[in-house]
Order: C-alpha cells, then structure tokens, then sequence
C-alpha cells in the first residue's frame, strides 16, 4: 500500500513538469477535429498548418501560465522564509564526570619502588 502511495505522490510532484506534453497529447488526439474548425488557415485549399498554429498557441498559453505560477510561489516561498525567523533559546548542560580517574598526577618525588611491578628483562643464553 506504501508503495501506491509512494508512487502517486511522485507522479503528482512532476505532473507539472509533463504538462507541455500533455497538452501536445491533446493536440495530437483532435488535430483532425482542430484543424477543419480552428485553424486560421482552414478555408485554404492545400493547408499546411493543419491545426500547428493552435498548438503554438495553446503552449504559449501554458508556458506563460506556468511562468505566472512559479514567480507566485516564488513570492510565497520568500514570504515564508521572510516570516519564519525564530529564536533559539541554548543552555549548557554540564558534562557528567567519570567517577575513577584513568591516571594520576605526581605532585611530589616518588618514595621507592614496587618490586612486584619492576621486573628486569630475562636472559636466555
């Protein structure tokens, strides 16, 4: 069900970005029909348009309609970003200390040595 979905939203995010060719797609499915009752050049005998001068038309028309609607949302999303400034309030939070120190400090002369941790390298002959 997740992939349905998936795949519709999709399909809805570049349905603009389609819509020359779907309006070429129309074009091509009536250009018979547009060509004998549209087209400027219909009443002559060896037409050459057939019905091309209504597509020209028909995707200015979108191309424009398109410009429209990107400098609006343009416009909208400089709004939003204009009107979306916030304060973040930042507090320290104090680190958590180790309980047992990893090593030690000598602060004065060591008194003697341990002879369980001193042992000299051993000789093998």
């Amino acid at each position: 069900m997740k992939k349905y979905i998936i795949i519709l939203l999709c399909g809805l995010l570049f349905l603009p970005s389609f819509g020359s060719m779907f309006v070429y797609a129309s074009f091509k499915l009536n250009q018979q029909e547009i060509a004998k009752t549209i087209c400027v050049q219909r009443k002559q005998i060896f037409n050459s348009c057939n019905g091309r001068c209504e597509l020209q038309k028909s995707l200015k028309k979108y191309s424009d309609n398109e410009k429209q609607m990107q400098d609006s949302l343009k416009e909208k999303a400089e709004l939003v970003y204009i009107c979306i400034s916030s304060y973040v309030n930042f507090t320290v939070i104090p680190s958590l200390q180790s309980q047992q120190k990893a090593f030690a400090f000598l602060n004065s002369k060591p008194n003697g040595v341990s002879s369980l941790t001193f042992r000299p390298p051993v000789v093998i002959s």
